[in-house]
């Protein structure tokens, strides 16, 4: 009996050892860009940066708990790797990419399958067409080694500004780490300052630049694969939102209609959210950044929702407003088309060489004659149309890699392949009443395309969406807690 459990142990052993080699060997790579696409990026560093110089990108560190690894942004646009604890060295005078790794964690690999190592340097070289892996122990000599300190001066260029991850924006951090420098109980500092510290102790020999305006710029003009994948966010995006009007009705918490939506995501191959859901019913919605999310939704009340994926890396922007109870009333109506015919104003004037203040200024021209022969319900309707038309925040920020991604919109001429939010919105603080809706622009050879189209915004395509039945009466909400 004690050799037949021997052999049975022994050989139950073999096939569990077996089923992990074979797991290890599974590797996970992302397939939306091509080696030339991320030799094209990292040309344009080296182009940026010239000669005498490197450029040092960090990768995001790993994941405390139970969470799943995202790489930064930065990170995964130059290379795609998604390992945690990796750097990317751009040698300027050699024109060389090197990517460093930690050694292969067996015990960790065992449980979550293969990750991408230093002992994989041959498979990471043919998946990204960097020239060299190493580990990354080996980084500080090799920063000897690249030949420029006896240069001298040379330059280490390195990003500087604070790394997003998931849902971060960059302006949101910067907030954040405002906040937190504001208390003089929190000693923390960023990431990217002590990384800069780390730097100039070891090698003071090096003069530090900021990599962030010159990857910011890069971002900015979207390619071709980068617009389809952002067109793919903006259609799940999209039908997310039509999921939630088909589950609005009075008593519906605005919670439930994020979890309509996650749905959607999940649904679809999302990662997660762009960005916190904004579903504010009433006077919720006045408030710009309303993530809470408690509150039911009331019969009469209008309720807005702004809300996309974290899709492969990318992102979208699309805001609805909509009757909870199914039907636009007379007030409702009169501004909601006024914020719409707006919309559809500020698309008119978007093309390469124009300008967001020449789009913002031809559009106020249209909406003047819009409101000829106009009526509102009160007085103060009227007079928030009226400063909607002085109002420059309706030509919005860029979307890309981030919901406010990087780069630059206002003041700057428009190019083909910018892509950025048309958000047209007005006020009425005497009602704590607030109205937009929001579209993706991008900009094309000739003029502009709106990936969001298709999202139901007229009045009558809003009203039959919601008749539909939504998900949260075919699957309503059970009351906690279940009982026989």
């Amino acid at each position: 009996m004690i050799l037949k459990k021997t052999s049975f142990s022994t050989v139950f052993l073999l096939i569990v050892i077996q089923l992990t080699s074979l797991a290890q060997e599974k590797h996970y790579y992302q397939t939306d860009f091509s080696i030339a696409d991320f030799q094209e990026r990292r040309s344009q560093i080296f182009d940026a940066i010239g000669n005498n110089s490197i450029a040092l990108i960090q990768g995001a560190a790993s994941i405390k708990g139970f969470k799943v690894f995202r790489q930064n942004n930065t990170f995964y646009y130059l290379c795609g790797l998604e390992s945690e604890h990796a750097y990317l060295l751009l040698n300027g005078k050699t024109k060389t990419s090197t990517i460093y790794l930690p050694s292969r964690d067996k015990a960790r690999e065992s449980s979550q399958g293969k990750i991408l190592s230093a002992e994989d340097a041959d498979l990471i070289k043919k998946l990204t067409g960097v020239e060299r892996v190493r580990e990354y122990g080996s980084l500080s000599n090799d920063l000897v080694g690249t030949g420029l300190i006896n240069r001298g001066p040379p330059y280490l260029y390195t990003p500087l500004s604070p790394a997003e991850i998931g849902n971060d924006s960059r302006d949101e951090i910067l907030h954040g780490q405002a906040r937190a420098a504001s208390d003089p109980w929190d000693s923390q500092s960023t990431r990217e300052a002590r990384f800069k510290k780390l730097i100039m102790e070891r090698f003071p020999q090096f003069k530090i630049r900021d990599l962030s305006p010159i990857l910011d710029s890069m971002r900015l003009i979207k390619s071709p694969k980068e617009i389809e994948i952002i067109r793919n966010a903006t259609e799940i995006a999209g039908l997310a939102i039509m999921e939630a009007m088909r589950s609005t009705s009075p008593g519906v918490y605005e919670y439930q209609l994020d979890a309509a939506a996650k749905y959607i995501f999940y649904l679809h191959g999302a990662q997660g959210d762009g960005y916190p859901s904004i579903i504010g019913g009433g006077a919720n919605a006045y408030m710009g950044h309303y993530f809470r999310k408690k509150d039911v939704l009331k019969d009469g009340d209008l309720v807005l929702m702004d809300y996309a994926p974290d899709y492969h890396y990318y992102t979208s922007d699309v805001t609805r407003i909509w009757p909870v109870n199914g039907k636009f009333n007379k007030k409702q109506a009169a501004l909601y088309k006024f914020i719409v015919a707006y919309r559809d104003a500020l698309f008119r004037y978007i093309k390469p060489g124009a300008t967001s203040d020449e789009v913002l200024n031809k559009a106020a021209v249209d909406m003047k004659e819009y409101l000829i022969g106009k009526s509102f319900v009160k007085p103060s309707h009227l007079k928030a149309v009226q400063n909607g038309l002085i109002f420059r925040g309706h030509f919005q920020h860029p979307v890309g890699m981030a919901v406010h991604d990087v780069g630059r919109v206002h003041g700057v001429t428009l190019q083909e392949g910018m892509v950025f939010t048309i958000d047209p919105m007005i006020w009425i603080p005497e009602e704590r009443q607030y109205i937009r809706i929001e579209d993706i622009a991008v900009v094309t050879k000739t003029g502009v395309e709106n990936l969001s189209d298709f999202v139901p915004s007229k009045i009558e395509d809003i009203e039959r969406t919601i008749k539909e039945i939504g998900l949260t009466e075919f699957r309503p909400v059970k009351l906690l807690p279940l009982k026989d």
